[in-house]
């Protein structure tokens, strides 16, 4: 890639926003403008993929909202994002959990969590 383009886009990344992994719990806080009042929004689910390298770089977040999945893709270095919490950590074996779209019910939000007693015990 060009040069001056690579030192351009290294000045926007967030070093703070790399911490979570697909399959993590987590909340994403996000700055909402609403004509000249700015508020934060909340959206919690689970992350089901992340995509791209540099600048570039997206995860998706899905939810069950009401009965209905809601997904919402959300660039990893972006000024509207104020901070990403992991609520609860993960063992996955994919990249991408896609799978999770065709499940109903309390089955659509089951990931494999990583045990308390296994994190403090390595």
């Amino acid at each position: 890639m060009n040069p001056i383009i690579n030192e351009l886009s290294e000045e926007q990344l967030q070093d703070d926003r790399g911490h979570f992994k697909v399959g993590d719990g987590v909340r994403v806080h996000t700055r909402v403008r609403e004509g000249n009042k700015e508020r934060i929004q909340v959206f919690a689910g689970i992350v089901i993929a992340r995509k791209g390298h540099g600048i570039h770089e997206t995860f998706t977040v899905r939810r069950i909202s009401f009965g209905e999945g809601v997904e919402r893709v959300f660039p990893v270095h972006s000024p509207n994002i104020e901070k990403v919490e992991v609520d609860r950590e993960s063992v996955t074996m994919r990249a991408r959990m896609y799978y999770l779209r065709e499940r109903v019910g309390k089955a659509a939000n089951k990931v494999k969590e990583k045990r308390i007693f296994e994190a403090q015990h390595r």
